[in-house]
């Protein structure tokens, strides 16, 4: 199933709130993405239908498996075009991230993937030995710091 890049903003949106809050509603959701709750309404009704969320209306919001598993690719789209552009572009964190968002709705899983590749072979990752985890979150920091070191080292 393809989603918009609204609704998968939503369920990224869905997804960093429960894992930081933990109870999601229609005003957590608006005032994160700056919309008004008749729209997040709309969508998160949608997002129902679809089988993406458990909602019952004045209630918490929450991602279902199927939901939580878009969420998570979304996410790791935006972290692959961000290093990428941090890490090898050398573009400044700040501008990366906001472009890493526009970014990950145009380009493909397909894509998506040559560049995390791209990025595993740049960066010299076959070395380490600490069994690396590319879906691990504790992993990719570890993996952005230790990329620094070694692009310092080579200066």
């Amino acid at each position: 199933m393809k989603l918009t890049n609204s609704q998968e903003e939503y369920l990224r949106t869905i997804y960093l709130l429960e894992k930081s809050n933990k109870k999601v509603r229609v005003t957590d959701i608006a005032l994160k993405l700056d919309i008004t709750k008749p729209s997040v309404n709309k969508a998160i009704n949608l997002l129902k239908d679809i089988g993406l969320i458990h909602y019952e209306t004045y209630r918490n919001i929450s991602l279902s498996k199927e939901g939580e598993k878009y969420a998570i690719e979304v996410i790791k789209k935006q972290d692959i075009v961000t290093m990428f552009l941090v890490e090898i572009l050398g573009i400044k964190r700040e501008q990366a991230e906001i472009e890493a968002i526009a970014m990950k709705h145009a380009i493909s899983e397909k894509t998506t993937q040559k560049l995390n590749q791209y990025i595993t072979q740049i960066m010299n990752l076959g070395d380490l030995t600490c069994g690396y985890d590319e879906n691990n979150e504790k992993c990719r920091k570890c993996i952005k710091i230790k990329a620094k070191n070694r692009m310092k080292e080579e200066e």
